[in-house]
């Protein structure tokens, strides 16, 4: 007699985390909030990737669509691939950047080409204007506010080379997400960074930050310590 055929239901799987990441979670208290430097020095402890990770920083603010400017003090450890829409005959090649021409709109038009900022000269707007599907969800479409539509290029990627950055919040969201540095950096350059967005944004505005390793488990931060 054959026996009846069991009915497995399926279920949706549970997030398995690695035994290094359990590891590094005991390091923490996830019911504590840390003061800065001694959450920072945690998240150095708990990072456990083999490249040099970076720290990043998750801040929940108390309003939505939260964006603007800011010179981070110290290094935040990324090397920005810049790309410049510039007038012809500009002479930039000493500034590290790549420099774009029609080729290059066709290519963001395929999603092929890949940078974290574009500055534009304004005469190259009525050009670029065909890319804004692509570039600005991405949030590298050039703006003015931010700095990227600009008759003075040598500024531009001047400031972005020394640390300028744009913060902002996730589409329709109340979370800012910005890398503040690398876990090999002292202590002391890693906490003026996240000083630097605190006090641009105000106390009023921030309602938790939480600091992570690329690979590694978050800690909270002590709001009354920064």
């Amino acid at each position: 007699m054959e026996e009846p055929q069991k009915t497995v239901q399926k279920q949706g799987k549970a997030k398995v985390r690695s035994q290094k990441y359990q590891q590094a979670l005991g390091k923490v208290d996830r019911n504590i909030s840390y003061p800065l430097s001694e959450a920072l020095d945690l998240v150095k402890n708990s990072s456990y990737c083999q490249f040099p990770a970076t720290i990043e920083l998750h801040l929940n603010t108390r309003i939505k669509d939260l964006r603007g400017l800011l010179t981070l003090p110290y290094s935040s450890g990324k090397k920005l691939n810049i790309l410049v829409f510039a007038p012809a005959g500009a002479k930039l090649e000493s500034k590290e950047v790549t420099l774009g021409d029609g080729a290059t709109i066709e290519e963001i038009l395929k999603g092929k080409a890949n940078f974290d900022v574009i500055v534009a000269h304004p005469s190259w707007m009525p050009k670029l204007a065909t890319c804004a599907k692509v570039l600005g969800p991405r949030g590298i479409m050039p703006n003015p506010k931010n700095g990227t539509i600009t008759e003075h290029l040598e500024k531009a990627i001047d400031d972005l080379q020394a640390g300028k950055m744009e913060y902002k919040t996730e589409a329709n969201g109340k979370v800012i997400h910005m890398g503040i540095g690398k876990v090999s950096q002292p202590t002391e350059e890693l906490s003026a960074n996240v000083k630097a967005l605190y006090s641009v944004l105000g106390k009023s505005k921030v309602a938790k930050i939480t600091l992570s390793p690329t690979m590694g488990p978050g800690v909270k931060v002590d709001l009354n310590s920064i």
